[in-house]
């Protein structure tokens, strides 16, 4: 599927036009359909995403294909987004392209995104509050500015009592 293709099908929830009335693609349809397209476009404009609208995502690179998984999520219109991992697999410079996009997405969108992320320094650059699990107890839970001298934290990740920042 394509990118654009990948965004309309986060569009699905709010579909109305059932497979019958799709099929004969009357008015109300071809205004639905419009207006679906017109989303996905902004999420495109959004994520800076038009040199990929029309290639299949197979071909994209891996970290322009994290993207587009990241916009076929907003494309649902989410209050709360559920970021597992997002810079996994990413060099340094898609990681930071990734902080750059969540932040946007938190900002200028408005939406709430909870992150489960191992990469520290993308952690605590972009959250505006930390929970810090060891073997599933919570071990702190705050600001950044707190949690990156956290001498339980430093010694649970690092094996040693100085400060992650």
């Amino acid at each position: 599927m394509t990118t654009m293709n990948n965004l309309l099908l986060g569009r699905h929830l709010h579909m109305k036009a059932g497979v019958l009335r799709s099929l004969f693609f009357g008015p109300g349809v071809r205004k639905e359909e419009v207006a679906h397209r017109e989303a996905a476009e902004k999420i495109i404009d959004f994520l800076d995403l038009a040199a990929a609208r029309d290639q299949f995502v197979t071909n994209l690179p891996y970290g322009t294909r994290k993207l587009v998984e990241l916009g076929r999520a907003l494309a649902t219109e989410p209050k709360l987004i559920l970021l597992d991992e997002p810079a996994s697999g990413m060099n340094q410079e898609e990681r930071g392209d990734m902080s750059i996009w969540i932040r946007d997405i938190r900002e200028d969108l408005g939406i709430t995104c909870l992150l489960v992320e191992h990469d520290i320094t993308m952690v605590m650059d972009i959250s505006d509050r930390v929970l810090v699990l060891d073997h599933g107890e919570v071990l702190a839970c705050g600001p950044p500015e707190e949690i990156a001298v956290n001498p339980e934290v430093a010694r649970a990740y690092l094996g040693e009592e100085q400060p992650l920042a």
